[in-house]
């Protein structure tokens, strides 16, 4: 079921790639000023360079015998990263990838994107890839996660000089579809390797969008696992898949998105929420580290 969503999904999420590639390169590239903060540590210019980079890296692993791992010495910090080291890890990358004039950014990402884009047209969308702490993800999913991250940080760009930034439902909703739960199915690695003990209660949220499949996931002993929806639901949360996105990488607050009603939560045991998403929850930003097996 799973291989075949993504085999009917794969043109649309190739469409969504360039689409959004163009939008987010565009935008870097008229800003009138590329050294203005986005964040409190990085510039426009930086937050162009840190997606360019997982750009370069995702089209290494699409494309391996064509295009070498652009920061090899950085694999073995790859491969050991969780959710919590992330952050160090970027820092790491920029460190390494010193480029950041955003009209070459913008011809590199659109460069890589295109790269991507034709391994796409032999690439079966379900192959799984090594990636972030050692996860297994679809090929599908590389795509998908690409896509959010240019829309996350065109949303951070466009938030920070004023630029206008679309965010269209059925594009946010590959992440949920292709990655997130692409991810869940075949491994997750060590991403959740927190060093805090696992919680034995079972948690099952049940997760639905007119633009995503409704799916279950379900939290029990520090693993997480899909579901068929069904019995045994502990939360019921209807979604946007945009502010969703916004919510799960810290960008829009859990009220504030309850308040918009883009999030809703009902079920018997609401309050069980904050522990499943204390215990599920992602990285700011993510890289890959190897290649289709």
């Amino acid at each position: 079921m799973a291989a075949k969503i993504m085999h009917s999904r794969w043109s649309a999420t190739r469409d969504s790639l360039r689409e959004t590639g163009d939008r987010f390169v565009e935008m870097v590239s008229s800003s009138r000023d590329p050294r203005a903060k986005v964040t409190a540590d990085w510039s426009v210019a930086d937050t162009a360079a840190h997606v360019a980079t997982i750009a370069s890296l995702y089209a290494s692993i699409l494309r391996p015998d064509e295009l070498p791992h652009p920061f090899p010495a950085l694999e073995g910090h790859i491969l050991a990263a969780t959710v919590d080291t992330v952050a160090r890890l970027n820092d790491m990358v920029l460190r390494d990838f010193t480029e950041r004039d955003p009209q070459v950014l913008g011809r590199r990402l659109r460069a890589d994107i295109d790269r991507i884009l034709r391994a796409g047209e032999h690439l079966d969308p379900a192959t799984p890839v090594t990636w972030l702490g050692g996860a297994r993800v679809p090929a599908a999913g590389v795509l998908a996660h690409l896509i959010n991250e240019l829309m996350i940080h065109g949303w951070d760009i466009a938030r920070a000089t004023g630029a206008h930034w679309a965010m269209p439902p059925q594009d946010a909703a590959l992440f949920f579809d292709m990655f997130l739960i692409g991810v869940l199915r075949h491994d997750i690695g060590r991403l959740l390797d927190t060093g805090e003990p696992a919680r034995g209660r079972r948690i099952a949220v049940e997760f639905r969008s007119r633009h995503t499949v409704p799916v279950t996931l379900v939290l029990r002993d520090g693993r997480v696992s899909v579901e068929e929806p069904g019995g045994g639901t502990d939360v019921r949360l209807s979604f946007d898949p945009a502010t969703l996105n916004l919510m799960l990488f810290g960008r829009v607050g859990k009220v504030r998105a309850a308040l918009t009603g883009k999030v809703r939560v009902a079920g018997p045991r609401p309050w069980l929420l904050p522990a499943f998403l204390r215990a599920v929850r992602l990285p700011s930003n993510s890289y890959p580290l190897s290649r289709p097996d």
